[in-house]
Order: structure tokens, then sequence, then C-alpha cells
């Protein structure tokens, strides 16, 4: 049980940070002995846990993480329906797309497609984010229960940059906005000169469970083309709530 509660703590260092680490760093932050890391870090990778980064010492998650992931029953449904509509949207807005689900206070992106350009989006897949700092986060907050979108703004909201709304007062019409206008917006609120667009999923019964987002570089992306964005992105939703069998 010890070297299972060990290894769980070394996946754990990657969740939410650095994507490449190496056997001193995760040996730190674990505060195992560096040949009691380097040991595990080795099991896991021939497992398929981790893999190391070609040319380094590094480590970073492996594809059978992601294989496990997709067994997740409360999003692995949506996964599957919503690919090949992920994949639709991404060639016609030739940007990345990405969907994302709710967990707790933060949402995270169970799956990504990106565009044909050069200069794109980093790999997210994996990554979290408090709620109310980017597009997905609003487009799944926006639909709660007014209860539990209290719950959140009463607590401080959290900075990532100098765009991101943190006044609680400006955040509640800022979702107000969103189910107006049906897709939320975020401009350079996770990340200093990117722009995207989310709409939100549903279900069968109506709830939303997840948002699907295009997101760009500013010069590409632009303030005056997020409307358009926004409207593919609700197309986008409607047909995968659609397949997951929502006739609203």
């Amino acid at each position: 049980m010890q070297s299972v509660r060990r290894a769980v703590a070394l996946l754990k260092v990657f969740d939410n940070g650095p994507t490449e680490l190496g056997v001193s760093e995760l040996s730190r932050k674990t505060r195992l002995h560096k040949s009691t890391a380097s040991r595990l870090l080795a099991t896991m990778e021939r497992e398929g846990l981790l893999e190391r980064v070609p040319g380094t010492e590094k480590y970073r998650l492996g594809f059978m993480l992601l294989r496990l992931a997709g067994q997740v029953t409360h999003f692995g449904d949506v996964r599957t329906a919503a690919r090949p509509i992920l994949i639709e949207l991404a060639e016609s807005s030739r940007e990345t797309v990405i969907l994302a689900v709710r967990d707790g206070d933060e949402v995270i992106n169970v799956e990504q497609f990106s565009g044909p350009h050069l200069v794109r989006d980093a790999n997210w897949v994996g990554r979290r984010t408090a709620l109310t700092c980017v597009a997905n986060g609003k487009a799944l907050l926006a639909f709660q229960p007014a209860a539990e979108i209290e719950r959140i703004l009463a607590r401080p909201l959290v900075r990532i940059t100098d765009r991101t709304i943190t006044d609680a007062v400006r955040m509640r019409a800022e979702l107000a906005l969103v189910r107006e206008r049906g897709y939320a917006q975020a401009v350079g609120e996770v990340e200093e000169g990117l722009h995207g667009v989310a709409a939100p999923v549903r279900d069968a019964t109506g709830a939303v469970i997840a948002a699907v987002s295009i997101s760009g570089p500013s010069y590409r992306v632009t303030f005056d083309r997020l409307p358009d964005y926004g409207r593919l992105t609700v197309q986008a939703a409607a047909k995968i709530a659609n397949r997951l069998g929502f006739s609203g």
C-alpha cells in the first residue's frame, strides 16, 4: 500500500503543474528519497503511466492515463459523442477546439483538436482552471442553479492575468450575458493574448454537463470575430447535445 500511495503522490505532482519533470524535482516535491522515486518512476514508465521526454531525463504523463480517463463514465459518453463534432469544428474554425467538464470549482479539459496553423494553443488536455477564469468555465457556471453560482461568487475569485474578472458583481453580470447570448467569452483572462469562446453542452435531461470552446491568438481570434466563433460553438454544442439525446 505504501508503494501505491507513493506512486499516486508522484502522479499528482503533474496535476496543474509543469508537464515535464525530472527525478530530482519529483523527489523533492514528494519528499521521497531519490532512489525510491526513480524506481517508482521506472515502473510507471514500463506500465505506460509515464513516459520519458525524448532527448531528456524528464518524465511526462503517459497515454495509458488518457486511455483510463476515457473509461470514466461521467464524461466518457460525452467525449465519444463530441469527438466527430470537435474535429469538424476545428476544421471549420481553423483554431483550437476543446471539450471541458466541471470538476468541483474547476473546469478540466478532456479533449482537444487543433486547426492547421503553425502557431496554435499548447496541449491543454488535463489542465484545470478556476471556473471563472476561462470561457468554458463560464459557460458551465452560467447555467448552474443560482445558489451554486452565489456560493462560488462569495469566495475570492482567482486572478491569472490583469484581465481576469475578480469582482463578483462584474462576474454576475458576465454570467447573465452568457445566458442571454448562449455562449461565453474570455479575452486574455487565462493567458495574455489568448481569446476564446465557449458554449454549454446539455445531456438528455437538459443538464449542462460540458462546454465546447474555440480559442486562438488575439491577432487571429480578434475581438470583432468573437460573435462568429461564438455562434460556431453554439451550433457544435447543439449537435453534441443531440447525439446525447437532448431534444430541447
